[in-house]
Parts: structure tokens; C-alpha cells; sequence
């Protein structure tokens, strides 16, 4: 196919679920920084980076032995209520330290995933805390409608309104029942996260496995299916169901792990060679076929491999300085869904 003909071929079917985990922040702000100059905490050197250190350092060594394993260190307190107050000085910490991480005002790699995927029939479910995503899909609102997205383990930028189950920006009131949207919960024990307690969670989750359950191609970026996400990777391998059955389904991975231990993390996912994997967002379907990825794969799913056909499409560059250049560039895009859509 041309470029010309796969910016104007549009089939309007089939689902795009992309999975972010912290690998994808991470990578975001090492193409561009976070406005402030602030660091992007891992789970290996949160307690450092947010201010903790003097809090850990006073709980007992079997305590200190986790200081790199945050969530196990969480788990730890969340068992024993005599450092209730340890807990939630740590919770406050960290929940202030997220909320405070801007976006700079050049275009990240969040605001290209965003314009890469289409209103009404893709999605994007992140693991991560940070607002990055849901300030993408702020400020791209501005120029076009942007796919789903969902907040697997809450987010500092959305709260949640029990009365209706309705969300919207944390602290902000709800125009409908003049409540005020409560902060999402972000810890939970690592050893028993139960999501189905929170009904936010809850919700979320169950999206994301109504989306999954028709997917037709999914992108896992940076997240590498931890063996202590045990009931993470429970409920997506139910939404996901049996392998042997997702037989014309496309799973790929952007990752800097090696390729065999990645898959090996995945393996009762991926059906033999229906997989992707690169180490660059813009070596991905994401960035080679934007607003096409669905009808790429239908493309040449059956005639090419994969591998070949990632050498064509109609790449989106990477050096874009603002916003209006980056919306610019996917205007034939979108006026193309218009027609299509009438």
C-alpha cells in the first residue's frame, strides 16, 4: 500500500488495546523531560526520590530489606496496624509527589499515542499513577475526540463519584450531583491487591476486559506482566481466554527487556509468531501505521508476516516541536475518518 492509500482506506472495525506500564512514562521523559526538572519515581527508587528515605530507615531492618521493592515494603505496612501512621504518611507522600509531575510543552510520547488511536474503538489502560496520560488527552481534546482511556491502578489526576460512578478531575464537583470527585486509591498490597473492593477499580478493569475480549490487536508498553501481579495478570488472561482461540490476534510489546525473557512473561498470551516486538515507540504500529494500526494488520495479516509488513505504512516523524505540528500532521488522517463516517 501507499501512504496515500492508507491514509484514506478506513474500515471502522476492529479494537486497539494498548497496556502501559512504567516503562512507557519512563521512556516519555527521557525524549522529553517533565516540566519541572522532576524525576520519574520507579518502584525501585521511589522511596529516594519522593522523600522517604528517613521514614524506612526508622522501621525495623526486616522493613529496610524492601527499601528497592516498594510494593513489597507497602504490603508490609498495610498488614500491621501499629504503622498505621508510617502508611499513610507514606501514601500522602507519594499521591503529592505524582500529582505535582506536569508535562512539558513540547510533544511527548503520550500525545503521539493518543493521536495514534481512534475515539469510540480503541483504548489505552495504564498501570502507572502519573498524569501524563490524562493530560495527553486533555490537551489533544482540543483537537480531535481521543480513544478510551482507562486507570488500572488509579491516577492522581482522577477522582470518582460513588453516588453515580461517575469520575472526572480529582477535587473538582461534579456538575450533576455537586459532589466532589474523591481521589482515586493508588497502593494496594502487592499480595492481594483486590481490585473488586474499590468500585472505581472495579469499573475500570472490567472495561478493560470487555475491550480486550474483541481486540484484534493489543501493544504492551513497558510492562513486563510481574510475576507479584498475580491478580493482574489473572484478570487479563481471563479477559484474553485461551491462546488456541486467538489465533488471528496480533500482540506486540514495546520494551527494553531481551525478547525471549519478555515472551517467556507472556507466553499464554501470544499465539506462535503473532507477536511484534521492538525497543523504540516509534519502530511500533503505533508510530508506522497511526489511526490505521487495525487496518494495517487486515492489510497484510494474511499475505506478509508481520516483520514484513512493519517496513511499510505511513510513519509519523519524531521530531515534532509543538502540538499544532504534531495535530497538523494527522489532519489528512482524520479528515479521512470523516468521510468514512459521513
Amino acid at each position: 500500500m501507499t501512504k496515500e492509500e492508507e491514509i484514506e482506506i478506513v474500515h471502522g472495525k476492529g479494537t486497539h488495546v494498548v497496556i502501559l506500564g512504567a516503562g512507557a512514562t519512563y521512556a516519555s521523559t527521557l525524549r522529553n523531560p517533565e516540566k519541572n526538572g522532576k524525576t520519574l519515581p520507579l518502584m525501585w527508587n521511589v522511596i529516594d526520590v519522593v522523600g522517604l528515605t528517613n521514614v524506612v530507615n526508622d522501621l525495623p531492618k526486616e522493613y529496610q530489606l524492601h527499601k528497592e521493592d516498594f510494593e513489597k515494603l507497602y504490603s508490609l505496612l498495610a498488614k500491621d496496624d501499629k504503622f498505621k501512621a508510617e502508611r499513610e504518611h507514606t501514601e500522602k507522600v507519594v499521591y503529592k509527589y505524582f500529582e505535582e509531575l506536569d508535562l512539558p510543552d513540547e510533544p511527548t510520547i503520550y500525545d503521539y499515542l493518543v493521536l495514534s488511536l481512534r475515539h469510540r474503538k480503541d483504548i489505552i489502560a495504564t498501570f502507572n499513577w502519573d498524569p501524563f496520560l490524562y493530560k495527553a488527552y486533555v490537551r489533544n481534546g482540543e483537537f480531535t475526540d481521543s480513544p478510551g482511556i482507562l486507570f488500572l491502578h488509579g491516577c492522581v489526576s482522577l477522582g470518582y463519584d460513588k453516588s453515580n460512578g461517575s469520575s472526572g478531575p480529582a477535587g473538582w464537583f461534579s456538575k450533576e450531583t455537586k459532589r466532589e470527585f474523591v481521589p482515586t486509591k493508588l497502593l494496594y498490597p502487592v499480595d492481594k491487591k483486590d481490585y473488586n473492593s474499590d468500585p472505581f477499580i472495579n469499573g475500570q478493569w472490567e472495561a478493560l476486559a470487555n475491550r480486550l475480549e474483541e481486540a484484534e490487536r493489543v501493544t504492551v508498553f513497558g510492562y513486563s506482566a510481574p510475576k507479584t501481579d498475580v491478580e493482574a495478570i489473572e484478570l487479563l488472561q481471563n479477559a484474553w481466554g485461551n491462546v488456541d482461540q486467538r489465533a488471528m490476534e496480533e500482540f506486540e510489546f514495546i520494551d527494553i527487556q531481551e525478547e525471549d525473557k519478555l515472551l517467556k512473561s507472556w507466553e499464554t498470551f501470544v499465539h506462535t509468531h503473532h507477536y511484534h516486538y521492538c525497543n523504540d515507540y516509534f519502530d511500533s504500529s503505533l508510530a508506522l501505521h497511526p489511526r490505521r494500526t487495525v487496518e494495517s494488520y487486515h492489510h497484510w495479516a494474511m499475505p506478509k508476516t508481520p516483520n514484513e509488513a512493519f517496513q511499510d505504512g505511513n510513519p509519523i516523524p519524531d521530531n515534532f516541536r509543538t502540538l499544532e505540528e504534531l495535530w497538523e500532521w494527522h489532519e489528512p488522517l482524520i479528515e479521512a475518518e470523516k468521510r468514512f463516517y459521513g
